[in-house]
């Protein structure tokens, strides 16, 4: 099971973020389930959202304590340490800057650091900040979990008319500005990693 750990503000749309991801991980042939955690429920306030999916039913309804991967939609969080808790050796961190710059301890854990200026890319599109379906994007190029036509089938699910013609945009830049550093070297032969994680997950050969 692979699980996602979404970290945002109220207003940037982390939950509906979490919703469409599992949707599009459906169409894609996989179990998967999201869910929210709130603290102050007011706009701007931090706001988690949860992913996990898996080739078999998901019974997990906890929050998710050790990501494999995590999504910083919000600029100023990705300084924050408290969103790197508990992060998986040989992970994968989505982050919404221009360049990723995180502590040196934290990126030790990390396989893969991405980056994609979604706010900006957002404010181009739509005028607003709102840069949940372009960190959505960033995710599909980065892990090859899901597919952009499935991410782009979900969110017809979530948007229409005007709304799903910007949101599509978002997805399309999002792919295709993402920035990616291999952290690997950093890791440990002998750790598994996020990719051979997903590698099962997607049901590629192995040849074994």
């Amino acid at each position: 099971m692979i699980e996602i750990r979404i970290h945002g503000r109220g207003g940037q749309g982390a939950v509906i973020a979490a919703d469409i991801l599992a949707t599009a991980l459906v169409m894609e042939g996989k179990y998967a389930a999201s869910f929210p955690f709130f603290g102050v429920e007011r706009r701007g306030a931090p706001v988690t959202a949860y992913v996990r999916f898996d080739t078999v039913p998901i019974r997990e309804r906890t929050r998710v304590y050790n990501p494999d991967i995590i999504i910083i939609m919000d600029k100023a969080l990705s300084a924050n340490p408290d969103c790197y808790d508990g992060l998986k050796s040989g992970s994968t961190a989505i982050i919404n800057s221009l360049n990723a710059h995180i502590d040196p301890a934290i990126s030790r854990k990390l396989n893969f650091l991405a980056a994609v200026d979604a706010t900006a890319i957002a404010y181009e599109e739509t005028g607003k900040a709102i840069t949940n379906t372009c960190i959505l994007g960033a995710f599909a190029k980065v892990t090859q979990v899901v597919s952009l036509e499935c991410l782009n089938q979900a969110i017809t699910e979530f948007f229409n008319q005007k709304v799903l013609a910007m949101n599509l945009r978002l997805i399309e830049r999002g792919y295709n500005e993402v920035n990616l550093q291999d952290l690997s070297i950093h890791q440990s032969l002998a750790n598994e990693s996020i990719p051979q994680v997903i590698k099962s997950i997607r049901g590629d050969q192995s040849g074994n």
